[in-house]
């Protein structure tokens, strides 16, 4: 479009220009800043090629601008914004002026911009506070006008003067002459305006004429300054015409000055004209002077006696001084060599000039200071350029009783002198550093002054259009003096702040000083500055004192701080200043924080330059490592840093003599700073510095965002310098390295959007490993701030209503720029977008950061132990729990995370949403992975709240907000593969919270929302299966199988009755979801059914499978039906049969995915379905059969050794070891066991490892882990531990037969012995008898300890080798832990375990035949104790009558220590014969099976929390988990009877009876015990067995009475002669569980009378109407119990648990679950003869009616439980919205109700039937039993009968099917198949069935037999 049509695209510039300008956008950000900026360049540029397009636009918008109408305070600032924006861009459009410009261009310029900027500098009103910045930027784009241009503009002002000379008004309007003030005027253009004036002056009026005059000299002074080479070589080569134009108005001017008044006013016109005559000059500073010159030397002499103070007039006075200054100022511009006369006529004035001036007594004053300032900062300059080492007035002016005026002079005169020198003449500043100490005490004094004035006062805010001298005349009859101090000390010290900017050696010159004080002068020299940065009430001054310390820091001014030890002082002192600067920046007390961080990354950048020069200087001295505290013991903690760092704290600390050694070269921060409390400041400042850096992370201001991003760069770039000198690893200065480079990179990205720059900081916050004192304090002190704004924004309207007006203005000035300053004003508007994004932001910062402090925290927890990895050596100590740190819910991060998911239903009506949402996000994609335990605990938590006490839903609008949000949190938590989160997710379960969310969930209804989350929960439980390897599951079995049984249930749940398209289309999505969410469930899945009533597990197990099969066929169907009626209505919509295809796969997937899992249940109840009448179905269940067998399915399963197979895979599991010797089941085992069942742990473990020659690696583990816990040597292996008990039971096992050789010989020779017979061993002088000796027994003691000593150390050969192996692994692990005396432990473990229990009780070990007699078991005592002493290496000191044996025992440490290296210094070989295990009958492993299956939980929370993922993964885990759900529930465990032995117990005639018989061989007895109808589990609080009798297993007439009296007496006999309890379930007993009178009346008499007496209690569970009936009907046979309080009726198992424990209680699982998921139904009324109110709770699967009201049973109250199973339910129906009826089979009458929410009830009834007929399978005949070999013969038979099917869907699944065999079973048929989907199969294909079977027969003759069978079978079935 440019080179096109470059008129339009000028135009769009133009415009874009005008529409981004503030008064049209409104108050401006960075951003707009930056573009306006952007416009602005492009228009400069445009402008070089097209000029006058670019001008006239501009002159356009100005002229709108200047037209619009405004209103307010911030309207009036942003337009004069914005004419400031224009003016600057048309001054420098107009610099860059091409100077080919044509007329028509010019008078085009001067027609329309000239007036519009004459306006400005006319009528820019004095009382406008930028009416100054408005006349210097208008008067600006004249003077770049009139360079090119200046022949209009002298038009205009000849014009008007021409116009003035015939004017006859006295007030004319002069403004255009004015215009001579601000043209650009070289040597030309002077004379031109010489002339032209002096051509009109003398017509011209008065006024008119005295603004010639003023004007005239401002031009003169433009073309010096402008072009002083032309002034100068006026001198050189004087110019006649210039003269003679001056000399003319010099004498017109003359003329003109009648009065005093008048000489006064063109005075200073005259001299400068006078100035513009070289050779007048010359000529009257003869003695004899030229006639035409005579009034220019009256006019000399008049002006030196007026300067004299000889005038007469004070008026004259002053203007000879004016002019005087002129003079010498004029002057400096002359060479000295070309014109020395002017010098001599300057000095004739000089002195008298000064002492007018620079008088301290009588200061020089004409009533306006702003002038006199001038003045006198003109004269003192001129002074120094003249005689620069005339310094006397620059003593008087530093003089500390002067006049604050001549200090200001003075600065200003300096910084002139510094900035201003043009000239080559001119003398430098270096004439000035003497005066340094001076300067510098002045420097101190004022900004003492200033900052204790603003402390004083109200903090005034300077603007800087005003200068110094105008404010200070404003103000001065307004303010007190006091006030006007203060203003007049800080615009001194912004003069002095600039006067260090300009050269900071000024101020850092020190002569003659020593190195400390040099630092002191520095020290205190940069502090004051420092001082200033923060000082929003001065922003001028904070400015320049900003660029004042950048300059100070570089490179040659770094040198000067001190040069005798500059890199120490350097770390001093820049660090003190880092400190203070963000100290600042993270309290927030910075209006411009962002420029001030842009500031310090010059900074930083400066000091990597000066570290970097002095890189290889210093590398000798160590002051890096020390000045920075590497080494140093520091405790880093985020509060090391709250220092007070006052003025004076900065100085002290900054002063040598406090932390630097005096003297030169390598002087370093004396230790005790250093090392002993608070780190050494360069830490500090590094901490501070990450603070502030990270705090501005979070900045809604996205240009501080990247500016902080790239100061770590720096930080970076210090830290490689740093680690370069000290050869130190760059990551002990910057632990997150890495990440900081990451955040330096990304801040050079192009420019980006607010929202994508935040995502990027947290993906990197992310990333951040180790905690560090800086980000964590910079997480407290966000998470400080963002609570404070959290309560803000919760409570703005009430915020905003109590401040009122205060908080308006508070918003108006600070808070929309940071929120955080609403920290002190106490409100929030939350108008401003940027306060709630701040808030955002934060809330990301906190969530992405969290884990990084989380980890400081957890370091400090409690250690829990972790299974070694490997060598000890290698390992890193015991693994730290993360849940310690969240047991403590005082921390920050807790809080921070409870308060987070307090706003995830924040219902704030004006930003509710907003937050919301935010958080949703934030948690869901931003949120640390180490903080995920956190959160679901959290999570869990608060869900579980959603319950009462019963388990019913709570539901609420709120509650079920946070359910929807926290399904979408995990949602994105899950779906978001962060770095790392694989790591983090495993460590909390999340099993409970999703099972209740489905709970929750499940009671929503079919409401449109409802079914929406209903969807969006199915996605979450596909999400979390997709990152099932991540996950950790406790019961992950048991989970996934109750997921499944939730999620089918929404199934079909609702899409028949829906009437409206759209929640149809709703209803699709969400069977799609459950179906996909199911498919995921269901992969790998076996299936785990409640206990069945009266079922064995396989049937159960086909029951479940059937259940689910049958409902995936029904929907099935159900799609093909809906396609059907698609079809005839003219094909619906295809969005829906897409939805139906996409739910038809799924559903096909879940079949096979059910199928595969659980081939041994499934495939022989649903293989009948290939030959099923309807196709449809056929050609489903073929899709399926070809799915599983691309699946791979394993047919192994169907094999009978299948149980066997599984159970040593089990055992090779717990058996597995890890890559680094690790066994994670068998010690996760180990960690969960209760103590109470250690000892059979201890016996399984070694047993099966043992088998599998693995007891060496059980033993490092048990022994590693033992050891690892010890305090100390002394305590290892004394307490009762798992390892204890393990190492006891090696001894036991493999010892047996050692000890009896070694031990019976010995004792049997001490108690058979003659000569032993009559000896005592007792050494205790207190139980000594009379007639025995002391010493004799001692000898005694002695000689049998020495035999039995020695015995034993020479038995090494005879050692057993599995022994060898256990002590060789007990010294090799603790030899690691603790060397000095490893092999200690081992001894004294041995004889403590092994040897010395044997010796002691000789009898109980089974080496004796019976107990020795008392006397030798006391010397058997004591001797053990000697024996003990020798292998603990220890002496006797406390019992006294032992300490005779100390010799004895110090004499045998080493022979001890030999035989101790001797048996276990070499570990055997492992035995190579393999201990067979018969493993179903095997006892060890039926023990294992139940110890893994009652502690899986626990083995999973215990693996998930302490899992190194490397090492051990999860996997083992899983394997477990489907092995153990493969292998279903362990028996019941009776309880171990040696406490109710009661084995002489007399038999019963009735037992006797059927023992004779032989009852318990029989195979109907056998299938009675498996129905698990009586059976013994648990004892009760009282310690007695309990015994449990399940009612409805029983069946009238199907079971045998009499063997159920015998089973029970069986189960009873070992327990009834004790105590025992008996719990009855009653649970939906009816009449075909019914006792007959005379059955019933047996169970009374059959028994022993003891056994019913022992009877504490029996409890009566789900007691029911139809049991009340049959006790009343048997009330006379059950007389004895009533009334009886051993009777306890219970009504549900929380009342059951006040007698049995809850993990002691084994009730039917099938009973418990009927508790689960109900919906109640409270005040109901039962109608029937007699009304009785009733509860109503609908279940999953059944209705129950719970009396409300007690009714008598066997005379008690009690409340009755009716129950019916979804399939006893034949119909219900609904009489009116109060009233319904139910009718239950086998039920004469309908059960009659009344309730208020009747429909409810009824919809929930019809819910559980419907599910209960979907699930129920057709007729589908059973299968005969399959083995593995008959697989390939059955499914090759289905596959070619339906291919010559006349349905083509079915020819093309057989033939897939077909296909699928091949690949499979690899059967050999010639020529391939090719399978494909879309292929059409012909219908007459029998030669191509006939060929494949002959080649099949041929090829595969095992198969025909299996195929012939299923054949015959098949064609039974099949209706073709």
């Amino acid at each position: 479009m440019a080179a096109h049509r470059p008129v339009e695209w000028v135009q769009a510039v133009v415009s874009r220009f005008d529409e981004q300008l503030p008064i049209k956008t409104g108050q401006q950000n960075t951003h707009t800043k930056v573009s306006t900026e952007h416009n602005k360049e492009c228009l400069i540029n445009i402008s070089k090629y097209k000029f006058s397009l670019v001008i006239s636009g501009l002159t356009t918008i100005l002229k709108n601008v200047n037209n619009m109408r405004i209103f307010g305070e911030a309207a009036e600032k942003n337009l004069y914004l914005s004419q400031l924006i224009i003016l600057d861009t048309l001054e420098k459009c107009l610099a860059g002026q091409p100077k080919d410009t044509m007329r028509l261009d010019e008078t085009m310029l001067v027609k329309q911009l000239l007036p519009e900027i004459c306006h400005f500098l006319h009528t820019c009103r004095e009382g406008n506070q930028h009416a100054a910045e408005l006349r210097n930027s208008a008067s600006g784009v004249l003077f770049s006008l009139s360079c090119n241009n200046f022949n209009a503009v002298f038009s205009r002002i000849s014009t008007r003067l021409q116009e003035l000379t015939v004017c006859s008004e006295d007030n004319v309007d002069v403004h255009d002459i004015e215009l001579l003030q601000y043209i650009n005027v070289d040597c030309a253009k002077l004379k031109r305006l010489l002339k032209e004036t002096a051509f009109k002056f003398k017509a011209l009026k008065k006024v008119a004429q005295l603004a010639v005059i003023n004007s005239l000299e401002k031009a003169f002074w433009n073309w010096v300054e402008n072009y002083p080479d032309e002034f100068t070589k006026l001198y050189q080569i004087p110019q006649t015409d210039m003269a003679e134009c001056a000399e003319k108005l010099f004498d017109l001017v003359d003329g003109f000055a009648e009065s005093t008044k008048r000489k006064a006013a063109v005075w200073p016109l005259q001299i400068i004209l006078l100035i513009l005559c070289p050779e007048i000059i010359q000529d009257i500073s003869k003695d004899v002077v030229d006639e035409n010159n005579m009034n220019k030397k009256l006019f000399l002499d008049s002006l030196r006696k007026a300067l004299a103070g000889h005038g007469g007039s004070r008026q004259l006075t002053e203007s000879a001084a004016i002019a005087c200054v002129k003079l010498c100022k004029a002057s400096t511009y002359i060479n000295w060599e070309d014109n020395s006369v002017i010098f001599l006529l300057v000095q004739s004035m000089v002195v008298d000039l000064k002492n007018l001036l620079f008088n301290p007594s009588k200061p020089f004053s004409r009533g306006s200071q702003p002038a006199d300032v001038d003045l006198m900062i003109d004269c003192l300059v001129s002074c120094f350029r003249i005689s620069p080492h005339n310094n006397q007035h620059f003593k008087i002016c530093l003089a500390q009783n002067s006049p604050s005026t001549f200090h200001y002079v003075l600065v200003n005169s300096l910084h002139r002198i510094i900035t201003n020198s043009a000239l080559d003449w001119w003398p430098k500043i270096d004439a000035v550093y003497c005066h340094s100490v001076e300067l510098r005490n002045m420097f101190g004094e004022t900004l003492h002054k200033a900052v204790q004035g603003c402390g004083a006062h109200p903090a005034i805010r300077m603007a800087p259009s005003l200068t110094f001298k105008e404010k200070v005349t404003s103000l001065k009859f307004k303010e007190k003096p006091t006030d006007l101090e203060t203003r007049s000390y800080k615009y001194l010290l912004l003069s002095m702040v600039k006067l260090i900017h300009a050269d900071p050696k000024l101020l850092l010159c020190n002569p003659r000083k020593q190195g400390p004080e040099t630092q002191g002068s520095t020290a205190e020299l940069i502090t004051g500055l420092v001082q200033l940065v923060p000082q929003s009430h001065m922003p001028e001054i904070a400015q320049e004192a900003m660029e004042a310390l950048l300059v100070l820091h570089q490179l040659d001014s770094i040198d000067l701080w001190n040069p005798d030890a500059p890199v120490e002082t350097f770390w001093e002192i820049s660090s003190q200043m880092l400190f203070y600067i963000c100290k600042k920046l993270t309290s927030h007390q910075m209006l411009s924080s962002t420029e001030i961080l842009k500031w310090l990354r010059e900074i930083l950048i400066c000091r990597n330059k000066f570290l970097l020069k002095n890189k290889q200087a210093d590398r000798s001295s160590c002051h890096f490592l020390f000045l920075y505290g590497v080494g140093c013991d520091v405790p880093s903690s985020g509060n090391t840093s709250q220092m007070s760092m006052d003025h004076e704290e900065l100085l002290r600390t900054c002063t040598p003599g406090t932390s630097l050694r005096k003297g030169k070269g390598n002087s370093s921060m004396d230790s005790a700073a250093g090392c002993s409390g608070t780190p050494p400041i360069c830490r500090q400042a590094q901490t501070k510095l990450e603070v502030a850096l990270y705090m501005f992370l979070w900045s809604p201001d996205t240009e501080a965002v990247l500016v902080a991003m790239s100061c770590f760069r720096h930080l970076c770039e210090e830290a490689d310098i740093r680690c370069g000198v000290d050869e130190v690893s760059v990551h002990n200065f910057l632990p997150n390295y890495n990440t900081f480079m990451e955040f330096a990179s990304v801040s050079n990205m192009m420019s980006t959007g607010r929202a994508a720059l935040q995502k990027r900081v947290m993906a990197l916050l992310r990333r951040i490993e180790h905690p560090t004192a800086g980000n964590t304090e910079a997480w407290e002190d966000t998470h400080a701030k963002w609570e404070q704004a959290t309560k803000l924004i919760l409570n703005y309207p009430k915020a905003k209503m109590e401040d009122g007006q205060a908080a308006e203005s508070l918003h108006k000035t600070i808070v929309k720029r940071r929120m955080s300053h609403v920290s002190g004003g106490g409100s929030i508007d939350l108008s401003d977008t940027d306060s709630l994004q701040e808030w955002i932001n934060m809330t990301g910062f906190l969530c992405a950061l969290g884990g990084v402090c989380l980890q400081q925290r957890s370091n400090s927890g409690l250690a829990t132990y972790s299974p070694p990895m490997g060598p000890v050596s290698e390992r890193k100590g015991s693994m730290i729990s993360v849940m310690s740190s969240e047991g403590n819910a005082d921390t920050p991060v807790s809080k921070f995370m409870d308060r987070l998911l307090s706003l995830m239903v924040c219902n704030h009506e004006k930003v509710g949403l907003q937050i919301r949402t935010n958080v949703k996000d934030l948690v869901g994609l931003e949120l640390s992975p180490a903080l995920y335990p956190m959160l679901f605990n959290k999570l869990k938590n608060t869900i579980s709240k959603f319950f009462d006490s019963q388990g019913q839903v709570l539901l609420t609008d709120t509650n079920t907000q946070f359910v929807e949000q926290t399904i979408a949190i995990m949602k994105n938590l899950l779906d978001n593969h962060t770095e790392g989160s694989s790591e983090h997710l495993g460590q909390a379960s999340i099993e409970t919270m999703m099972l209740n969310l489905v709970r929750y969930v499940r009671v929503l209804g079919n409401m449109v929302h409802a079914i929406q989350i209903k969807t969006k929960l199915c996605q979450l439980v596909e999400v979390m299966m997709a990152r099932r390897d991540d996950l950790s599951f406790c019961q992950e079995m048991k989970f996934r199988n109750k997921m499944v049984e939730y999620l089918t249930d929404w199934v079909m749940g609702t899409s028949n009755q829906a009437a409206d398209d759209d929640v149809k289309c709703l209803t699709r999505d969400l069977d799609q979801a459950s179906m996909e969410a199911v498919v995921s469930l269901l992969a790998g899945l076996p299936l785990q059914p409640e206990e069945g009533d009266g079922v064995e597990l396989m049937e159960a197990k086909s029951q479940l499978f059937l259940k689910y099969f049958t409902l995936f066929m029904n929907l099935l169907n159900d799609c093909s039906e809906v396609e059907d009626e698609n079809a005839q209505t003219g094909g619906r919509k295809r969005g829906m049969s897409r939805r139906l295809a996409s739910l038809r796969h799924c559903t096909v997937l879940a079949m096979s995915n059910l199928l595969n899992a659980n081939v041994d249940s499934g495939l022989m109840h649903s293989i009948g379905l290939g030959y099923h009448k309807d196709l449809q179905t056929r050609a489903t269940f073929m899709e399926v059969l070809t799915k599983i067998l691309q699946q791979g399915t394993e047919f192994d399963t169907l094999a009978e050794t299948v149980l066997a197979d599984r159970f040593e895979r089990l055992v090779e599991l717990v058996t597995m070891m890890g890559d680094q010797g690790e066994l994670p089941i068998a010690m996760a085992l180990a960690n969960v066991v209760p103590c109470s069942q250690w000892d059979e742990l201890a016996r399984v473990l070694v047993t099966l490892f043992d088998s599998r020659h693995l007891l060496y690696q059980l033993l490092w583990n048990m022994f590693s882990k033992e050891v690892e816990l010890a305090d100390s040597m002394q305590t290892l292996f004394r307490g009762n531990s798992l390892a204890s008990k393990i190492m006891t039971f090696c001894f036991k096992v493999y010892g047996a037969t050692y000890l009896q050789k070694l031990l019976d010989p010995l004792l049997r020779i001490v108690i058979t012995s003659s000569d032993w017979q009559h000896v005592s061993f007792e050494v205790d002088p207190t139980r000594l008898e009379q007639s025995e000796s002391l010493e004799e027994n001692q000898r005694n003691l002695l000689q049998m300890t020495e035999k039995f000593f020695h015995a034993i150390i020479s038995s090494s050969s005879e050692f057993p080798p599995q022994l060898r192996s256990v002590c060789h692994c007990l010294y090799q692990v603790v030899s690691q832990r603790f060397p000095q005396n490893s092999i200690g432990a081992v001894g004294s473990a041995m004889f403590l375990r092994f040897i010395n229990p044997a010796i002691v009780s000789p009898y109980e070990a089974g080496i004796l035949d019976k107990k020795p007699p008392p006397r030798i078991e006391r010397g058997l005592k004591l001797m053990s104790k000697i024996l003990q002493s020798i292998a603990n290496h220890v002496l006797f000191t406390k019992e006294e009558h032992m300490r005779p044996f100390n010799d004895f025992v110090k004499s045998n440490f080493d022979a001890a220590r030999r035989f101790f290296l001797d048996i276990a210094s070499d570990c055997p070989t492992s035995d190579a014969v393999n201990h067979s295990l018969s493993f179903i009958s095997d006892g060890n492993v039926l023990a294992l099976h139940r110890l893994l299956w009652n502690n899986q939980e626990k083995i999973g929370q215990y693996l998930s929390s302490n899992r190194d993922h490397k090492a051990v993964g999860r996997r083992p885990f899983d394997k477990m988990a489907t092995l153990l759900a493969y292998l279903g529930p362990p028996e019941h465990k009776p309880v171990a009877d040696t406490h109710w032995s009661s084995l002489n117990l007399t038999s019963s005639k009735f037992e006797e009876f059927m023992t004779r018989h032989q009852v318990h061989e029989k195979e109907e007895f056998k299938a009675l015990k498996t129905l698990s109808i009586f059976y013994q589990a648990g004892t009760s609080k009282a310690g007695n067995p309990i015994f449990y009798y399940v009612a409805r297993r029983f069946k009238t007439g199907q079971i045998n009475g009499d063997l159920l009296i015998y089973h029970v007496l069986l189960t009873l006999k070992p327990y009834y002669a004790k105590p025992y309890e008996i719990v009855v379930d009653l649970t939906h007993t009816g009449p075909s569980n019914r006792f007959k009178t005379d059955f019933l009346s047996k169970w009374f008499v059959v028994f022993p009378g003891f056994a019913y007496d022992n009877v504490c209690a029996v409890y009566i569970y789900n007691c029911n109407s139809w049991v009340r009936e049959y006790t009343k009907y048997h009330e006379r046979l059950l007389t004895g119990l009533k009334g009886s309080k051993r009777l306890i009726f219970i009504d549900c198992p929380g009342k059951l648990a006040e007698h049995i424990e809850h993990e002691q209680q084994k009730l039917p699982a099938a009973t418990l679950a009927l508790e689960e998921d109900l919906k109640v139904f409270h005040n109901a009324l039962k109608l029937a003869h007699k009304d009785t109110k009733v509860s109503i709770k609908v279940g999953s699967t059944a209705v129950q009616v719970t009396s409300a009201e007690r009714t008598k049973v066997l005379g008690q109250s009690v409340f009755l439980n009716d129950i019916y199973y979804a399939s006893e339910i034949e119909e219900i129906c609904l009489v009116d919205e109060n009233q319904f009826t139910l009718t239950i089979a086998n039920q004469g009458t309908p059960l009659t109700f009344m309730h208020q929410e009747c429909e409810a009830i009824v919809q929930s009834i019809i819910h559980i039937r419907t599910r209960w007929e979907l699930s129920q399978p057709d007729s589908i005949p059973q299968h005969t039993k399959i083995r593995p070999k008959d697989v390939p013969g059955t499914l090759l038979n289905i596959a070619l009968l339906n291919l010559g099917s006349s349905d083509p869907s079915l020819r093309s699944a057989a033939y897939n099917l077909l296909c699928a065999l091949t690949c499979t079973f690899n059967l050999k048929i010639e020529g391939q198949l090719l399978e494909t989907s879309g292929l059409c199969i012909p219908a007459n294909n029998t030669l191509f069935i006939v060929s494949i079977s002959k080649t099949l027969a041929a090829n595969e003759p095992h198969l025909t037999l299996e195929f012939l069978e299923e054949c015959i079978s098949g064609f039974s079935k099949s209706s073709k």
